[in-house]
């Protein structure tokens, strides 16, 4: 990796970095409330308009499992739904986990997770040696503001007191990666935990 500027901070992204994330489970748990069948639910389901504006904290999670009920035909209750909605988180990646905690105390580190307030809720309760790793925490939701839009990055970058090239961006999703580094960020794309190793090799943080 390419180490255009010195970097002062880290910024990770949460699901498929920190905490795996498995969308089929959600199908799966909501196949017992709809008649459609967990590959039409796949088929149907996208990130969607509802889906971002969900992610922006635009609309409240009552109204997106709504959207939610008419596009994959579903007849739970929110809370059957939310069962099914919180059930993609998987676990921690530890071997990224213990890599950051190993480096937050010498190093700052922030997290930038493209999410809702159903999904927040769950994840900060359940992965706390994750969390603790980080100095704060953005959430889309709580921003207005998602990933890859510009405004996003520089919200972010302003909000720590660094400027945009300062930071490292990690990522596993290649849009965001792209959006970051249009933004004037360095970025990775984080494909397995090697990578985050790799990086942190390369600035000295190892």
């Amino acid at each position: 990796m390419l180490i255009a500027h010195q970097i002062e901070v880290l910024l990770f992204d949460l699901g498929g970095v920190v905490i795996e994330i498995d969308f089929e489970r959600a199908f799966q748990q909501w196949q017992q409330h709809s008649s459609l069948s967990t590959e039409a639910m796949r088929r149907r389901f996208s990130m969607d308009a509802a889906y971002q504006q969900h992610e922006r904290g635009e609309i409240e999670g009552t109204d997106y499992f709504q959207h939610l009920r008419d596009l994959l035909e579903l007849d739970g209750s929110d809370d059957e739904i939310a069962l099914g909605w919180n059930a993609i988180f998987t676990g921690e990646i530890t071997e990224s986990v213990n890599d950051i905690l190993s480096i937050s105390e010498q190093q700052r580190c922030f997290l930038f997770s493209n999410s809702n307030t159903v999904h927040q809720t769950t994840w900060m309760a359940d992965y706390p040696r994750a969390i603790a790793a980080f100095e704060r925490i953005f959430v889309s939701s709580d921003l207005g503001l998602r990933k890859p839009d510009r405004a996003a990055f520089e919200f972010v970058a302003q909000a720590i007191g660094v400027r945009v090239s300062a930071i490292l961006f990690f990522d596993d999703t290649l849009e965001n990666v792209t959006g970051a580094q249009a933004a004037g960020l360095q970025a990775v794309h984080v494909r397995s935990p090697s990578d985050i190793k790799q990086a942190l090799i390369d600035i000295g943080a190892f």
